[in-house]
């Protein structure tokens, strides 16, 4: 990236194509503030060497920071550069941020997570991960559009989001930020991967939680209060905040709509958390997937459904269903289980139990609180 020429700065911005130092350079003088390095930490082992990293053109932006197409050694990865901040009290949030996001990143591994490959915090807070060739789910939706995805898809993909999520919350994460913009398909659009835990904190038994997180349109209404919450205080929730997204989400793939579509941000969370609504269901869903859908967005947290429950629910109607036409692509599960018209006629049978048994479940819940 070259500094001399003035016709070329905003440009170079954009795309500042180059080492992390031409990067850096380019950063100071555009007046952006660079983290002093002494005010993280993080585990040495999982730092990456900035001499190796090579940063090419942009492809995506958000309120924190950029990523980039770029190459560590001879692999082709995407870089994030997050913000450095221009005053003293920025600076040490969004270092505080850095850190935890690598932290976690690093510590969870699952094959619908994005791969975390390392990061580096001098001279830039930069995170390193696998670059998907494909697009953002909310990209493919909307290229679709008007269009709905064929219903074994969507369930696959509904599948590897609720596996993913069954990882974090396994390792006592929350991502409070679950959206179509957070989940990137594979090259070949068959699977689906959860990205992004820049909002991702760590649950314990007495946390009190900051009012700062994800997207108002798949927030769970407890995130919100009679008396809007201001950046930085704290408000009670668990990991059922994601399962509350998974439903929007979930309700998505199916319809293929924006959700509260009509509404601003705003609007839409203040029909979610006062008004108890939610994005209306099709008229010919079937009894068992509006089920599922409205037990993950229930207003009471304690009666949604772990994601556990939900990989049990999802795969019981996925084996309801006739088989898929060829040119319908299958995860490997399904091609593993769905061998014959038989095969499905007698997972049927045990699906239904599994929902009958479910619903006694949520029910008992219910009656207790």
């Amino acid at each position: 990236m070259s500094c001399s020429e003035k016709s070329r700065e905003r440009e170079e911005e954009e795309n500042p194509v180059g080492s992390v130092q031409k990067y850096v350079e380019g950063v100071s003088r555009n007046g952006s503030s660079v983290v002093p390095s002494n005010q993280l930490s993080i585990d040495e082992r999982v730092l990456v060497d900035p001499k190796q990293l090579f940063i090419g053109t942009k492809i995506g932006e958000g309120a924190h920071g950029k990523v980039y197409e770029g190459r560590y050694g001879d692999q082709i990865v995407a870089i994030k550069v997050l913000n450095g901040g221009k005053t003293s009290e920025e600076r040490a949030s969004l270092g505080s941020r850095f850190v935890r996001e690598v932290v976690m990143m690093s510590r969870v591994k699952h094959e619908n997570l994005v791969k975390f490959i390392g990061a580096c915090k001098d001279p830039l807070m930069v995170i390193v991960t696998e670059l998907l060739p494909g697009m953002s789910l909310r990209k493919y939706l909307v290229s679709i559009r008007p269009k709905v995805l064929d219903l074994h898809v969507a369930l696959n993909y509904a599948l590897d989001i609720a596996r993913a999520m069954e990882c974090l919350h396994a390792n006592g994460i929350i991502h409070r930020d679950l959206k179509p913009d957070n989940l990137l398909l594979t090259a070949n659009q068959k699977s689906v991967k959860l990205a992004d835990f820049g909002l991702a904190r760590e649950e314990t038994l007495t946390e009190m939680m900051t009012a700062e997180t994800g997207t108002y349109r798949w927030m769970a209404p407890e995130l919100y209060s009679t008396v809007t919450l201001r950046q930085g205080e704290k408000k009670h929730y668990n990991n059922k905040v994601d399962v509350y997204s998974f439903g929007i989400v979930l309700w998505e793939l199916l319809t293929n709509r924006m959700p509260f579509e009509g509404m601003s941000n705003l609007q839409a969370a203040y029909a979610a958390a006062f008004k108890q609504e939610r994005p209306s269901l099709p008229e010919d869903i079937s009894a068992d997937m509006a089920f599922i859908i409205q037990s993950c967005w229930v207003e009471d947290p304690n009666m949604r459904p772990s994601f556990s429950q939900i990989i049990r629910m999802l795969t019981a109607y996925l084996f309801t269903l006739p088989p898929p036409t060829p040119s319908v692509p299958l995860t490997d599960s399904v091609e593993q289980t769905v061998a014959s018209n038989g095969t499905i006629v007698e997972f049927s049978a045990r699906a239904r139990g599994k929902f009958a048994f479910l619903r006694q479940l949520f029910a008992a819940k219910k009656a207790k609180n």
